[in-house]
């Protein structure tokens, strides 16, 4: 399980005191608020703390005082508005903080976005659990034939097997090694900083990871995207969750403009325009390479 029980009491003991603030409050996220959401086989994300809400959003855009300035109409417009021209700075004013548990390999992918305040847990003072990513079965797929970088169909049978009995014996195995080298049961054994090196990238690492919301809608309109690893794809789709009931209207924005959206190029551009006064255009005549026309018809379908 992704929890102890004592950390589960710990988290029910941070829900049971709630204090009195001035600050802005989302009740969408209150609702949240300390609470795991588990991913994969022994992952989680929860959001510690944030900043913020649709309202710290407007008030940066307008410079006001505070809320009641205008309806909230116009706050969910201006917000819209803010998103369709790219005006990401209002966007910085909301912050949020994540508590993550996740395999070594999704870390690295996700480090990546390096727009964040990160501390990771640290395997030089601690002992790292014994706790690896084991595919479910329809996660274990074959490397694609069309895509360098993706999956393709999933392993069945007797090769699905074989392929889950390696990983997990190679992860045991690995991790037993690991402790026999630590100092222990009297022996000098091998420092803890150097010994974490014989662990393999599917045991699980835990980090606070803290970004504003114009950070976070660049993550996860890369992460959340259907093309994207499953198993970070999955971490982002509980954090989109959070964020829709955090910021709504900046959430229904993002979803309308980025992750709905597309972005043509002016010779795509130019093609959508002769289209529309009847022309037939190819991708000959286009002025697009392969590449680029093929992903156009993706867009215009």
């Amino acid at each position: 399980m992704p929890l102890t029980p004592e950390q589960q009491a710990e988290i029910d003991a941070q829900r049971a005191a709630p204090r009195q603030t001035l600050r802005a409050v989302s009740e969408g996220m209150e609702a949240h608020l300390y609470r795991p959401r588990e991913v994969l086989d022994h992952g989680f994300v929860r959001v510690i703390d944030y900043m913020g809400d649709d309202s710290a959003i407007v008030q940066a855009a307008r410079v006001s005082y505070g809320a009641g300035t205008k309806h909230v109409s116009n706050d969910e417009g201006l917000i819209r508005y803010l998103m369709r021209h790219w005006h990401s700075t209002p966007f910085e004013m909301c912050e949020v903080k994540f508590h993550v548990k996740l395999p070594v390999f999704v870390a690295r992918q996700w480090i990546r976005h390096r727009t964040a305040n990160v501390n990771e847990y640290s395997a030089r003072y601690s002992i790292l659990d014994r706790e690896f990513y084991i595919p479910a079965p329809d996660a274990l797929a074959a490397q694609s034939t069309t895509n360098n970088q993706g999956r393709g169909a999933v392993l069945e049978g007797a090769e699905a097997e074989r392929v889950l009995e390696m990983l997990k014996s190679d992860a045991g195995r690995a991790y037993d090694h690991y402790e026999a080298m630590l100092s222990q049961d009297g022996q000098q054994g091998l420092a803890r900083e150097l010994a974490r090196m014989n662990l393999p990238a599917n045991v699980y690492t835990q980090w606070y990871w803290k970004t504003d919301l114009h950070n976070l809608f660049h993550f996860l309109r890369l992460r959340a995207d259907a093309h994207a690893q499953y198993e970070i794809r999955v971490y982002a789709e509980a954090i989109c969750e959070m964020v829709r009931d955090w910021v709504p209207f900046a959430y229904a924005a993002f979803e309308d403009y980025r992750m709905g959206g597309a972005t043509l190029s002016a010779k795509a551009l130019d093609c959508v325009r002769r289209m529309l006064k009847g022309e037939e255009v190819t991708q000959e005549t286009s002025g697009m390479s392969k590449g680029e026309w093929r992903e156009f018809e993706g867009v215009i379908g």
